[in-house]
């Protein structure tokens, strides 16, 4: 909810510091960094070295950031503070995964997707939030929701106690490498590289929807700034509905199955939205926050699979490359909207869904883990 707040604002400050569409680019790019390029090395970290605290210190850094948002009174000054808010996230991600892993029972894509949809809820309730308390307050009425992250740090110190207590035990890596013999170093290398393009397809057309949807919907149909921000919160709410169903289908069909169809089915929904009206621009965007977002967590347990014991790594470096791809795409969207519009954004987007085929080159590792356990 409170990383969700600064992109909801983005029209407020575009309009309060004169911005255009790169530097709208590159504040995302400046939270995308700090988020993606630390979580990998946080992740290595603490997979030596766990710290059951670590979730609590990274929403303290997300609190200080918002604490800047709210008092800044310049475009660097925007930078710096979402810059503290990436580092917050790449700090909590990689050991907040893992815990969940840990509480999950044997469930792992049911905890993970679970432990993911609570930042997509939040994610979605950010631009309703923003629609109703900050647009009518403005950009200083971001600092009452310091509160919300004050309370968070309270419950993150009792689930670090929890952690410190009963968690710190290690999964033994040798009882689930049994599935994974017949698989070559550099075939699981391959697998690592197929995820990695099928995270690229997802965020960077998320990207186009997270950051830009307001403004085409603005600039195309002529809808206002709060509307604007309500149309956001709908899209956002059915991709935290797709997050949660996408774990527990991949634990019951395969996360192959659920990479398969969450990234190339919504390719005939993409291609549509570029040439919809307003009400099936809305129709279409629920479908495909529906199908996409269901990739992200059989993605991650897909790979801490294919890399057992490296819990924390694989969650560090999906979350990071999540975050990073996104500010990435961010920025060069941005700047394609400037130079072209940003109605040619979406329709240049609209064939990125292709990239999953390559999921073709996936191993089927759950079947060959059936034929482990039996």
């Amino acid at each position: 909810m409170m990383q969700s707040l600064l992109p909801s604002i983005y029209p407020i400050l575009k309009d309060s510091y004169q911005l255009d569409f790169s530097q709208i680019g590159f504040i995302t790019l400046a939270f995308q960094l700090t988020a993606s390029l630390l979580q990998p090395v946080v992740g290595m970290y603490t997979d030596r070295y766990p710290k059951p605290y670590s979730a609590a210190i990274g929403m303290g850094m997300t609190v200080v950031g918002l604490g800047l948002i709210a008092t800044a009174n310049s475009y660097p000054l925007l930078l710096a503070a979402a810059a503290f808010v990436g580092v917050g996230s790449s700090i909590f991600h990689p050991e907040s995964s893992r815990v969940a892993r840990l509480a999950s029972g044997g469930r792992h894509g049911f905890a993970q997707s679970l432990f993911q949809v609570g930042g997509n809820v939040g994610s979605a309730i950010g631009p309703l939030l923003a629609a109703l308390i900050i647009l009518p307050n403005g950009q200083k009425s971001v600092a009452w929701f310091m509160a919300a992250g004050i309370v968070a740090m309270g419950l993150l110190t009792f689930v670090g106690r929890w952690y410190a207590t009963h968690g710190r035990a290690r999964v033994s890596v040798t009882s689930t490498r049994a599935h994974l013999e017949h698989l070559s170093s550099g075939r699981i290398k391959l697998a690592i590289a197929v995820l990695v393009a099928l995270v690229f397809s997802k965020f960077v057309y998320m990207a186009s929807l997270g950051n830009y949807f307001t403004f085409y919907l603005i600039d195309t149909f002529g809808v206002s700034v709060h509307n604007s921000q309500l149309y956001l919160f709908v899209f956002l709410a059915a991709v935290a509905a797709g997050t949660f169903l996408g774990g527990p289908l991949g634990d019951y069909f395969g996360r192959k199955y659920v990479i398969w169809f969450s990234i190339v089915g919504a390719l005939p929904f993409t291609l549509a939205l570029p040439y919809a009206n307003l009400e099936w621009t809305l129709v279409l965007a629920i479908i495909i926050g529906l199908i996409m977002s269901s990739a992200f967590s059989a993605i991650v347990v897909f790979a801490q699979e294919l890399v057992p014991g490296r819990t924390g790594m694989i969650a560090g470096l999906f979350f990071g490359l999540a975050f990073g791809m996104g500010g990435l795409g961010a920025a060069i969207l941005g700047e394609i909207a400037d130079l072209t519009s940003i109605g040619y954004v979406y329709q240049i987007c609209s064939f990125l869904p292709l990239i999953g085929l390559v999921t073709w080159f996936l191993p089927n590792i759950e079947g060959s883990r059936r034929r482990a356990k039996a």
